[in-house]
């Protein structure tokens, strides 16, 4: 059964608002007191204390938050999208990323509107269970702009992202994936490693258990951390190696096959200090000179050094669409469009359209829309497959009186009715139902005759 949608009234806008007020100030219950809410969970207990989660636009408000914890949409870093939070239609943004151990995913949002709002940013492990409930980790002041998390485990993550109720304005989001150490020798990137991590060893006996940087003898290898120098010697299969301690992140850093050694044990070093220099010493003779760089875990072992030092390249895309389609309508303009899961047209397929389906734009990524389609998901769709509704496709003559609706389904609200003989302009067709434009400019939904 479709739901009938009716946009709240002024009056009820400012009625739910009142309500709200006066809900806050019992935010303080006895749960509150023995349990820290995030800033998202004491949002909601606020809406529950002014009995908001009983209107239909409060439940559509969590609703919402619950779809982007269930359908995120997979994106590939760097990302950034604009696009548009309606503040009489509850909308949440759901981000899924493949996040690995070592690096920060470091979130930025800029608003765009008229009332200041509340702006909740939640992260979530997702785990390899996809019936379980994705666990939340961190969360972003409601006022905050930015949000900054280092990665514990090799995992997908989720991003929501949910404007308080009755808000609404512009949204640009941009997500990065960055390295949280140095790179340990100056000059030189991820581009520059020649052996990475799980190569075997020894005929196979063992796997590589770091990276090795290759440059010239006697270049500086640099301290990637604030830390404790816990060891300087020499074995035999490092040659003169240094292990740095590294106390925030509970983990100890090895620097091995260098030719020389310029720090002693007990020494506190800072970022970017010299503790050594390149060379080929231990099991590395017979080799170019090299670093050899790896990353011990307390009571862990081992751990891949890559993403702890990797900077991505790849620049963060631009948004190159016509920014004015957002919030609007558009039609399928070619004689079939796909639309896909994310922004790129090596994604996976969502759905094929016809030529002149209908379409909402409610964000832009790239040269990619995001729509929300008529079955009310949202996917992307290249922006040379669409064309904006402002030229009819066709011009029909009601033969008898028709209700105008809503939505493109028949249980849907009447909004108002056209009289027989009317020469509506028909925008867009999904299925039984066309997309017309009254003589006000309202746009509205007519079912077609069988």
């Amino acid at each position: 059964m479709h739901r009938k949608t009716i946009n709240p009234s002024p009056f009820l806008y400012i009625l739910l608002i009142t309500l709200f007020l006066s809900g806050c100030g019992s935010r303080e219950t006895l749960r509150g007191v023995f349990k820290k809410e995030t800033p998202y969970e004491a949002y909601v207990s606020s809406l529950k204390s002014a009995k908001l989660d009983e209107t239909a636009v409060g439940q559509d408000w969590m609703a919402a938050g619950q779809s982007a914890l269930q359908d995120p949409i997979p994106v590939t870093l760097p990302f950034k999208e604009t696009g548009y939070f309606p503040a009489d239609k509850p909308r949440a943004l759901g981000y899924q990323v493949e996040a690995k151990r070592g690096e920060q995913l470091v979130v930025s949002l800029e608003l765009k509107a008229r009332q200041t709002m509340q702006v909740f940013m939640d992260l979530f492990e997702m785990g390899s269970d996809p019936a379980a409930a994705p666990k939340h980790i961190a969360s972003a002041d409601s006022t905050a702009t930015t949000m900054t998390y280092v990665v514990d485990e090799d995992m997908a993550h989720l991003l929501r992202i949910q404007p308080e109720l009755l808000r609404g304005g512009t949204y640009t989001i941009t997500i990065q994936a960055q390295p949280t150490l140095a790179f340990p020798i100056p000059g030189k990137s991820s581009r520059h490693i020649a052996s990475i991590w799980g190569d075997p060893r020894d005929a196979g006996a063992r796997s590589h258990e770091g990276i090795d940087i290759f440059a010239p003898r006697g270049t500086p290898v640099i301290a990637s951390v604030d830390g404790v120098v816990s060891r300087v010697n020499e074995t035999p299969r490092g040659g003169k190696v240094i292990w740095l301690s590294d106390l925030n992140r509970g983990q100890n850093l090895y620097y091995a096959h260098l030719d020389q050694q310029l720090v002693s044990a007990g020494q506190r070093v800072s970022v970017g200090d010299t503790l050594g220099l390149v060379g080929n010493t231990g099991n590395a003779k017979g080799t170019g000179p090299h670093l050899h760089f790896g990353i011990y875990r307390y009571g862990r072992g081992a751990t891949n050094p890559y993403p702890y030092v990797h900077q991505s390249a790849a620049p963060i895309p631009a948004v190159k669409v016509n920014a004015a389609h957002i919030g609007n309508w558009v039609r399928v303009s070619s004689k079939m469009a796909n639309v896909r899961v994310e922004p790129s047209a090596k994604a996976a397929l969502h759905t094929s359209l016809s030529k002149n389906t209908p379409l909402q734009v409610v964000g832009a990524a790239d040269s990619w829309f995001r729509v929300r389609l008529p079955d009310q998901s949202e996917a992307f769709i290249s922006s040379s497959l669409v064309e904006g509704i402002a030229k009819p496709i066709a011009v029909k003559k009601l033969k008898q009186e028709c209700p105008l609706l809503d939505a493109a389904h028949p249980d849907a609200a009447q909004m108002d009715s056209l009289p027989a003989g009317a020469a509506i302009p028909v925008l867009a067709v999904d299925g039984a139902f066309d997309l017309v434009r009254q003589p006000d400019g309202r746009l509205g939904w007519v079912q077609t005759a069988e």
